[in-house]
């Protein structure tokens, strides 16, 4: 059996403007200290995002040396609530809404004609630094994958409620610790050679996904957004197995350590059927119980695929230019390197 990973809290990120570092200078102090009022920010800005996720992680594992009464603070939750409306504001800006629920899956499912994107052209021509990179980004979300999801359930009920529970039982490991899908990513990144740590990996990591890890918390801790967040957790199903198993096919063409290869196909087969659970077992059922939510559920899907795109243009554009998609040089990454595994091995 694998030892357990040791848990440290993280210490806070760095600041990365005048908004993250208003922040983070409150939480240096006890809990009640004056909180700063909120600047003029651009919500698709790094530095709004950091804002905002350092307002999330104190609902998560929190920081090292961080007052635990700051997660319930009024004033920092005052600040939180006037950045979760400016970022709300802009991916309604950014989505065409309507209450076409079905037509929404049924683009989710669709086969192009020609295949396209991230995990395409990681399968196709990935290099070792590249998946690396990828691994990076993906870490600040594998790192509370399923997690936020956990807040629908007692804002559910019937088959909804039953179903969305089967699915995070097995992001949960079924029971078992060692099969948790974040014990299996930390796993992955050891397998790369890259730090297995808990958010190890913040402060290098830009907007694009940051801004879609904030979407799954403000989904998740707003009762009001349940449909968005139903409607998030079936795009995330319904797409992943397709584009797991293109990342199954890119490790194995590169001899990854098998840890690489488990995690992708772990959701291969999990996710095929849980893309049946949710889009019967979870939708089906809350439609027919809140048929008023299918707008909601809509604007879920779609700001789920709009900011995964978004996501998909920083890192393919970045790469086409020969650079880094991350706001620095990671040491552990060598352009030189022609395999997946750590240097242990």
């Amino acid at each position: 059996m694998r030892s357990p990973i040791a848990r440290t809290r993280r210490p806070l990120p760095r600041p990365c403007g005048e908004l993250s570092a208003a922040v983070l200078e409150a939480l240096r102090t006890p809990a009640g200290s004056p909180i700063p009022g909120v600047r003029a920010a651009d919500p698709s800005d790094r530095d709004l995002h950091s804002a905002l996720h350092t307002c999330y992680a104190l609902h998560y594992e929190g920081f090292d040396g961080v007052d635990a009464e700051w997660e319930w603070d009024p004033g920092l939750l005052g600040l939180r609530a006037e950045l979760e409306s400016r970022f709300l504001a802009a991916l309604h800006a950014e989505t065409a809404g309507g209450a076409d629920l079905d037509a929404e899956l049924d683009d989710l499912l669709a086969v192009p004609a020609e295949e396209t994107g991230l995990s395409v052209f990681l399968r196709d021509e990935g290099q070792p630094w590249q998946l690396r990179e990828y691994f990076i980004h993906r870490s600040i979300l594998h790192h509370q994958e399923a997690d936020p999801y956990a807040w629908l359930i007692p804002r559910l009920r019937g088959q909804a409620k039953a179903a969305l529970v089967a699915v995070e039982f097995d992001e949960f490991g079924g029971g078992h610790g060692d099969r948790i899908h974040q014990r299996l990513y930390a796993d992955l990144l050891a397998g790369a050679g890259l730090s297995p740590d808990y958010l190890h990996y913040l402060d290098v990591v830009p907007a694009p996904m940051l801004a879609l890890v904030n979407m799954m918390s403000l989904f998740g801790l707003h009762r009001e957004l349940r449909g968005a967040g139903v409607g998030h957790f079936a795009a995330v199903e319904i797409t992943s197995s397709p584009g797991s198993r293109r990342l199954v096919d890119a490790l194995t063409r590169l001899d990854a350590d098998p840890a690489c290869v488990l995690f992708y196909r772990e959701h291969v087969e999990a996710d095929a059927v849980h893309e049946q659970l949710m889009r019967r077992g979870v939708i089906g059922d809350l439609v027919a119980r809140e048929p008023e939510l299918r707008e909601s559920m809509v604007f879920g899907i779609q700001a789920t695929t709009m900011l995964e795109q978004l996501f998909t243009d920083h890192v393919l554009g970045c790469w086409c230019e020969d650079r880094t998609s991350l706001l620095a040089e990671v040491a552990e990454i060598s352009r030189d390197a022609t395999t997946l595994r750590s240097s242990a091995d």
